[in-house]
């Protein structure tokens, strides 16, 4: 069983910072690419950002420059940290990690981050 453990969600006011981060005890968060989902109500889980297991990352365009996501594989956590928020980035933030052979993905379960304006 794979389970992935979202934390640091909550409330945070346009401009400012925050800290999402994700955990697993699976080996294969450690040895897989690792991303960062968001969902609004109504719409379908947009990228926000991966990572490999060998650190390179890539970013949706509307976070670009904003938003930084890395890896701590001794700790197991994968992280987002959240620059410059808009109210526009309020959404549940949700990670993902993947086995292959055959392909399957893990999902937590979402932390709500609410941006006020």
């Amino acid at each position: 069983q794979v389970q992935l453990v979202e934390s640091g969600g909550g409330l945070v006011q346009a401009g400012g910072s925050h800290r999402l981060s994700c955990s697993s005890a699976a080996s294969i968060f450690r040895t897989n690419p690792v991303a960062w989902f968001r969902q609004t109500p109504g719409n379908p889980r947009d990228l926000v950002a991966s990572i490999t297991s060998s650190g390179v990352t890539n970013y949706a365009d509307f976070v670009k420059g904003r938003f930084t996501i890395s890896r701590d594989n001794a700790k197991n956590t994968v992280y987002l940290q959240m620059n410059s928020l808009k109210p526009e980035d309020t959404a549940v933030y949700y990670c993902r990690t993947q086995r292959l052979g055959p392909l399957r993905f893990y999902w937590g379960q979402g932390t709500q981050v609410t941006v006020s304006s």
